[in-house]
């Protein structure tokens, strides 16, 4: 069914006479056009682009990739077939277009061309996060998600010591920015410190600072992490790798809301609000004696936990999606979106790195990709599983229900009524086999 005009919008962007005599057609294939010069294309919101490409966009083109860098189009390049055939200007294009047209216009390769570009152009528009991204940095839209985001806003105005838990690469210093950002300490200071990255003779001192003279090297007075965070937000990233003197002086410091610097004796008041976060069994070590139970009730007054990547479903295309984007202005190249192999595999992986490993792999295949689109070996990943040994039916069954599951989760985890019916079940039997799988 053909898209209502409003909803299939095409910019053209230093149009030529060929361009011109495109519009009837165009217009009456149900597209809205419009034109602009290079200069002004970001003050159109379009889904498609159409530009021409002049000698001088040829000899200087940065100003062409900023403005597809920073537009959320799929852009088609116009060009002659003596400008392809100029050094570099084919893999120019290739790389940073859509597609291309050579003049003049196959009228219907055109139309071809362009309802293409709009289905990719709405493809990528749902692999985007429609998060507020002012209000939180958290993105995803799973349930997991939903209530993290809904905790943290209870949790944020108060007062009260956060306990983060989770495993590595969740997101727990992301967790505490966010409840920092919407306290009413937000125009204070934020302080984090990853406990287990400095060394142990070294922590008390970054911690609480020291006075001149206390040690050998302490050549002038210097003032503590805790210190720095003085109205404002303190975060113990890792905090179960504290050494156990150093547990027992911040429980000191917890209790009295002051502090001593190394070699001082003066007591320094200090206003801070703690956050702690560990991927570690903190009950386990109490009970190895490995980490002091009465810090561990300071600092658990309330508790946050952050959900691993595997149990996030739906969320993995859009978090992908949001830092090809990202990283492409590092790279320097154009957002790519992902294949249908790559997709797949991504869906296949276990994700024991969570969203960093992530973060990592859609880098890495940033910088490999060769084509418009990454591809699975371009993130490391192998497109078909790894074989298994043999197994009865039944575990071949097995296995596959739970894939079969898995995968329309990745689709549809925001209505399982649809994730039931794309498998042909009732939505009771659903339930029944997420729960058969211990899948959440």
């Amino acid at each position: 069914m053909q898209q209502p005009a409003s909803q299939r919008r095409l910019l053209i962007v230093d149009p030529c006479d060929d361009c011109h005599q495109l519009l009837p057609g165009l217009r009456s294939a149900g597209w809205d056009v419009d034109s602009c010069i290079l200069g002004a294309a970001l003050e159109h919101t379009c889904d498609v682009g159409l530009l021409r490409l002049q000698a001088s966009h040829l000899r200087h083109p940065d100003a062409v990739k900023d403005m597809i860098k920073r537009s959320n189009t799929e852009w088609i390049a116009v060009l002659s077939a003596e400008q392809l055939r100029m050094q570099n200007v084919g893999d120019f294009v290739c790389e940073w277009f859509f597609d291309f047209h050579t003049l003049p216009f196959d009228v219907s390769r055109v139309q071809v061309t362009l309802g293409r570009a709009f289905g990719m152009a709405r493809l990528r528009g749902k692999g985007t996060a429609r998060v507020d991204e002012a209000t939180h940095e958290l993105l995803g839209e799973s349930r997991p998600i939903r209530e993290l985001r809904k905790l943290l806003g209870k949790l944020a105005p108060t007062e009260s010591p956060v306990l983060i838990r989770g495993e590595s690469g969740t997101g727990k210093e992301l967790v505490a920015r966010t409840l920092h950002r919407q306290s009413q300490r937000r125009d204070q200071p934020f302080i984090a410190i990853n406990c287990g990255a400095i060394p142990e003779h070294l922590i008390q001192s970054e911690l609480f600072g020291h006075e001149k003279g206390a040690f050998t090297g302490a050549h002038q007075r210097k003032a503590g992490r805790i210190e720095a965070a003085h109205g404002g937000t303190l975060f113990l990233d890792e905090v179960g790798d504290l050494p156990l003197e150093l547990q027992a002086n911040l429980l000191r410091f917890l209790q009295e809301k002051h502090i001593e610097r190394v070699g001082g004796s003066q007591p320094i008041p200090v206003d801070v609000r703690v956050l702690a976060a560990t991927h570690v069994d903190l009950e386990k070590a109490i009970e190895q004696g490995r980490f002091r139970e009465d810090l561990y009730y300071r600092l658990n007054v309330l508790q946050v936990v952050t959900a691993p990547l595997r149990d996030r479903h739906g969320d993995l295309s859009m978090l992908a999606s949001h830092f090809a984007h990202f990283y492409s202005l590092e790279t320097g190249r154009r957002p790519r979106s992902f294949s249908d192999h790559a997709l797949a595999a991504m869906g296949r992986h276990d994700w024991p790195g969570n969203v960093r490993e992530l973060a990592n792999r859609v880098r890495r295949g940033l910088v490999l990709a060769e084509g418009r689109q990454i591809e699975a070996p371009d993130l490391g990943l192998q497109i078909e599983q790894e074989q298994q040994p043999l197994g009865t039916l039944e575990e071949y069954k097995h296995r596959a229900e739970r894939q079969a599951l898995c995968d329309v989760l990745n689709r549809h985890s925001d209505n399982l009524s649809i994730a039931a019916k794309v498998l042909g079940v009732s939505r009771p039997t659903f339930y029944r086999l997420l729960h058969k799988h211990q899948i959440r």
